[in-house]
């Protein structure tokens, strides 16, 4: 077991994310209670810095923007509504952008890559993904059907240099302005452009971003028996496989590979036996934690011959 650090919120009800930024020197968690609270943690005590109010319910999910933008934050809610804040001074945000392009409950939302702009794409019950993006001073946005029964989860792949010479391919403001974040980054450099998203239809799509502004799906993994939770790409550091992890209400964490933009195959973890909600990758993307329904959170890592064995468990029991 790992011993943990404390860190009291006072939000005045459940807390549903907590997310470190870039250099993971600030702490920005979300609530029931409609609030985002932003802590400076870079000590050994935390300081509360802001509490944002602007949503009309429940916070699911919080997200840092890269730094090379500034201190961006988007947050998501029950209310339909995506907010994005804009650091203004340190330590102090201001309402930015009001994304009203949901019916239903905003459950997930993901930046792009850096190489993209300043691009998120965002999940909702009302079966949708939506992409908003800001181009020169504004924010625009699109939306593509996602899940029937509606959507849960999504992340997007890390870059993938593409073979297609860069020649007149557009930059990043302009093909952000399309919906799908830039085409070729400031070295000129191509990528494929892949998103991932789970729903309540037991599948995971993958997506891929089209020159004439629109997403197709273009697989769809079904081995799932119950509703995907989450969903989260593997960091590729240059390499030339996509690695994807999907968990589930039915207990089960899922590992999806593609080489070179191959057919996807699948491995699964040990079963869990309680429903897993969340995942997410290391930096180096050599270790897998796994949040499930039995209060813990488990590190795992890949092993010799395609396997996996757990190096850890984080528990509230561990920090006390």
């Amino acid at each position: 077991t790992t011993v943990l650090s404390a860190v009291d919120t006072q939000h005045s009800d459940t807390i549903h994310d907590t997310q470190l930024d870039y250099y993971g020197r600030r702490l920005a968690t979300c609530s029931s209670d409609a609030t985002v609270r932003i802590f400076d943690v870079s000590g050994e005590s935390q300081q509360l810095l802001q509490e944002l109010k602007g949503h009309d319910g429940p916070v699911w999910q919080v997200a840092w923007a890269h730094p090379k933008f500034g201190g961006y934050i988007a947050s998501c809610s029950y209310d339909h509504r995506v907010l994005i804040w804009r650091e203004v001074n340190k330590g102090q945000w201001q309402l930015e952008h009001e994304h009203r392009l949901h019916e239903a409950s905003v459950n997930s939302l993901a930046w792009a890559p850096h190489e993209y702009g300043l691009v998120l794409a965002c999940a909702s019950s009302d079966n949708y993904i939506s992409i908003v993006c800001k181009t020169n001073e504004s924010w625009e946005g699109q939306r593509f059907f996602g899940h029937l029964v509606g959507c849960t989860a999504v992340s997007w792949a890390p870059p993938m240099p593409s073979q297609q010479a860069a020649t007149n391919a557009p930059g990043v403001e302009g093909a952000a302005a399309a919906g799908g974040g830039g085409a070729a980054d400031s070295q000129g450099a191509q990528y494929h452009r892949l998103l991932a998203s789970g729903g309540c239809d037991n599948a995971v799509h993958i997506c891929r971003w089209r020159e004439d502004g629109s997403w197709q799906k273009v697989e769809e993994l079904s081995e799932h028996k119950d509703w995907v939770r989450d969903v989260a790409f593997c960091p590729s550091l240059g390499l030339p496989t996509l690695t994807l992890a999907s968990c589930s209400q039915d207990g089960t964490v899922r590992i999806w590979t593609s080489v070179s933009g191959g057919s996807w195959s699948s491995s699964t973890l040990p079963s869990f036996n309680f429903p897993v909600w969340r995942l997410s990758w290391s930096v180096t993307g050599s270790i897998l934690a796994v949040a499930c329904g039995d209060g813990g959170v488990y590190l795992w890592k890949a092993v010799a011959g395609g396997q996996w064995e757990q190096v850890s468990k984080l528990s509230e029991e561990s920090s006390q």
